[in-house]
């Protein structure tokens, strides 16, 4: 009897048909990259596998791509009963034929998270592998890391963006209370982990998107729940400093997050209380930067260092880019926290309202500008404009608006290149902007 399975087709970039349960179930939407900078290559996928290669109407030399990616009709488990026998008949520990499982995991991790789902299906050792946090354990070990980029423009939709293949994935849809969907969220990689922070009906909530298993949950807690936070994540680590609890309230406390014990550690409280702060880590520290408190719950300037190493906090004056505009009549708490992210240790910052990159020295406590940002992006003081690390990367999302409509595009520079100078990675219509954006790197 004929069955319908999922085919793994070994290729020399590991292009895959499908992705079973540890990764999400990829839909390809339309990418527009530049054509002869950046070209899409893609090997023959699977019968199931649509390929439009379409130019543009208007003669440019956009390339668009169009790509799906279907499930397999037979569920997860189904499909690694069925191929147990490719590879699992003797050992129940053992990946590949005539390598010992150290050899084999050592293998595994220089293939491309993209892969993972595939790997998984082939039976119950590998799909084992894939759903544990040992082989991205064992990844960040040896250094090796990929950066995807994670953004919603739909309350309860979350997609992800692969910079080094320029594939667009969707996530799970949320499935969360009403109250939750119209409250302010947060988001922050972390590990193998996604946080989107938001609010229930009486309090403060979390919920978590798990890469390895490809779904979502909640139930989990701050010690001191809050929200307009400062954040940033190192590895399989996350401090949350500032921010206010549900009274309103501006805090000075700060958590330590590990998201491979799933456990919150209380810090030292920062010297001056701060809400709408942002977070980066910097020369293996924790840099909480701007927002608005002290006393007078007036626009900071100054910023506060954490060492792990020591447990305190110090203050440093004027390390804020966003500095008091005594002519701008627009309220404090109507503009986007300071847009900050650090690549090889260096500290950048997006102004949003001259439309250029700003590069932090060290060396004199000094902001300079260094170039633009990328032309047509577009935000509403600071919000609807994302700016991260990427790696060895920023990265810019946002896009043109036009009469309400627009795109979200991509758009990345490599500092140890020379002075910005943006590429275009990848571009979709979209009615929204972007609400949240983060990088999970692992």
């Amino acid at each position: 009897m004929s069955e319908e399975r999922s085919c793994v087709v070994v290729t020399r970039d590991c292009q895959t048909e499908s992705i079973g349960t540890a990764c999400m179930s990829y839909r390809l939407d339309s990418i527009e990259v530049q054509n002869g900078k950046r070209p899409l290559e893609y090997d023959q996928e699977g019968e199931n596998v649509q390929r439009k290669l379409q130019k543009q109407s208007d003669g440019s030399n956009l390339v668009g791509v169009t790509l799906s990616l279907e499930s397999s009709s037979a569920s997860p488990p189904e499909q690694a009963d069925k191929q147990d026998h490719a590879g699992d008949n003797s050992d129940r520990n053992t990946l590949f034929p005539a390598l010992d499982r150290d050899s084999s995991i050592n293998s595994l991790i220089r293939c491309s998270r993209s892969d993972y789902g595939a790997i998984a299906s082939l039976n119950h050792n590998f799909r084992s592998l894939i759903r544990s946090s040992e082989l991205y354990r064992e990844r960040r070990r040896n250094g090796v890391v990929e950066h995807w980029v994670y953004f919603s423009c739909q309350p309860l939709e979350w997609e992800a963006f692969d910079p080094a293949r320029l594939r667009w994935m969707r996530l799970p849809r949320m499935t969360p209370n009403d109250c939750f969907v119209l409250s302010d969220k947060e988001s922050l990689g972390v590990g193998t982990e996604l946080l989107i922070c938001g609010k229930d009906v009486l309090a403060h909530v979390i919920y978590r998107y798990s890469l390895l298993t490809n779904t979502w949950s909640t139930g989990m807690q701050m010690n001191a729940p809050r929200c307009l936070f400062g954040k940033a994540s190192l590895g399989e680590i996350a401090i949350f400093a500032g921010g206010c609890d549900s009274q309103g309230k501006i805090l000075s406390s700060a958590e330590l997050y590990n998201s491979e014990t799933g456990t919150w550690t209380t810090l030292r409280s920062m010297t001056t209380p701060r809400k709408m702060c942002s977070g980066v880590f910097m020369d293996g520290k924790f840099y909480v930067i701007g927002g608005i408190g002290g006393a007078d719950a007036k626009l900071l300037t100054c910023a506060e260092e954490y060492d792990l190493a020591t447990g305190t906090w110090t203050e440093i004056p004027n390390m804020s880019p966003v500095q008091p505009n005594l002519e701008n009549d627009i309220p404090d708490t109507s503009a986007a926290p300071p847009l900050l992210a650090v690549v090889d240790n260096q500290l950048y910052a997006a102004d949003y309202a001259e439309m250029a990159v700003r590069k932090y020295e060290k060396h004199n406590k000094a902001w300079v500008t260094i170039g633009g940002l990328p032309e047509g992006v577009s935000s509403i003081h600071g919000w609807g404009l994302a700016f991260r690390a990427c790696g060895d990367r920023l990265i810019v999302v946002g896009g043109p608006r036009v009469m309400g409509r627009g795109f979200i595009e991509v758009h990345s520079w490599v500092p140890s290149e020379g002075p910005p100078e943006w590429n275009l990675l990848g571009q979709k219509q979209s009615d929204s902007f972007v609400y949240n954006c983060s990088v999970m790197g692992c």
